[in-house]
């Protein structure tokens, strides 16, 4: 007989969302923004960073820092979230 989630002794996998601490959120998020911005980019042209920080402005190369920063740490992400348990 297969035990049930309301069983006490059942093992409850735990959330994708709660093994994420709040810089995984901040590296996800720049993410997701440079993958937004070299969409346009490919699409249109358009470098969005560029045009509100200003071209070649440190606060947009700050942006793209961060953002190679975050794909990097996505990289440790990726093997740790791959390496938890239940998966």
């Amino acid at each position: 007989m297969a035990q049930s989630e309301s069983h006490p002794g059942a093992q409850r996998r735990p959330e994708p969302a709660s093994a994420l601490n709040a810089l995984d959120w901040i590296a996800l998020v720049l993410l997701v923004i440079g993958g937004l911005n070299w969409g346009l980019i490919g699409a249109f042209g358009v470098d969005l960073v560029a045009t509100l920080l200003g071209t070649g402005s440190l606060l947009a190369r700050l942006v793209y820092l961060l953002v190679g920063l975050s794909a990097l740490y996505g990289l440790v992400l990726m093997v740790r979230l791959g390496r938890a348990p239940g998966r």
